[in-house]
């Protein structure tokens, strides 16, 4: 597995524009073909620090998804709303290449 991640901050003032774009741009996303999950995070502590997970079978799903238009579109989009936008991309560990879960 592919892990993908972005990180942002919405902008001061703006969550609830943040938050009607996000109710159309979430379908858009997962709609892309290659993507095999999507998860949104937030601290405990923040209500406007934002955390993205999506997950891929491989490296070429991941560029592949990263060259679609609905993508890229997106990508110009949230920058709207937000501030402080970073993303990492980590691939599987050799160590650890498969997930491992307790009793199993």
């Amino acid at each position: 597995m592919v892990l993908y991640i972005q990180k942002y901050d919405v902008v001061h003032g703006m969550m609830d524009e943040f938050i009607e774009w996000a109710k159309t741009a979430i379908p858009r996303i997962l709609a892309v073909p290659g993507l095999v999950e999507f998860r949104s995070y937030r601290p405990a502590v923040s209500d406007s620090q934002i955390a993205n997970t999506y997950e891929f079978a491989d490296m070429a799903s991941w560029a592949a998804f990263q060259e679609n238009e609905t993508v890229q579109q997106l990508l110009l989009e949230v920058r709207t709303y937000t501030v402080h936008f970073n993303s990492e991309l980590w691939g599987p560990s050799p160590v650890v290449p498969a997930p491992l879960r307790p009793g199993q």
